[in-house]
């Protein structure tokens, strides 16, 4: 169950939506101020969008769904509904909650939206998978040289 967030920190599912404008911008090699410009907002407001720290309402994520040239469920992707909480409401959170601050992390670094595109190029699945072996012995070997 997911603890709830203060006051002044951001909701998850906005967190997980803004990474979700930002992963899809970014693949279309979109600026902030282009999308913002596209939407009638400043480049600022994007940015705040793309953290969570503003939410996103309906009709701006309509918005953004037609000019990042996805359907709107592709912001949800990945949020799962859980229940049990203290009014049986309701939470959502990440299908895999121990994997998103990585994935996270990944999206929003230089180079891990441009690593992903490349690798989701590659139509060999035995490729990719000695990709993703090769990924990993060399973040091993770089853990055994700590």
């Amino acid at each position: 169950m997911i603890s709830k967030p203060g006051p002044r920190s951001a909701n998850p599912v906005d967190v997980h939506v803004g990474a979700r404008i930002r992963l899809r911008r970014k693949v279309l090699k979109m600026s902030q101020e282009k999308l913002g410009e596209q939407l009638g907002v400043t480049f600022q407001q994007v940015q705040k969008y793309e953290r969570g720290a503003n939410r996103v309402g309906a009709s701006r994520l309509w918005k953004i769904s037609e000019v990042l040239d996805v359907p709107v469920s592709f912001f949800y992707d990945g949020l799962s509904t859980e229940y049990g909480g203290q009014n049986d409401s309701p939470a959502l959170m990440a299908a895999e909650p121990d994997q998103s601050p990585l994935v996270y992390e990944f999206i929003n670094s230089s180079d891990g939206v441009s690593l992903a595109k490349a690798v989701l190029q590659i139509k060999n699945k035995a490729v990719r998978r000695q990709i993703l072996e090769l990924a990993r012995s060399l973040a091993k070997s770089e853990q055994e040289g700590e």
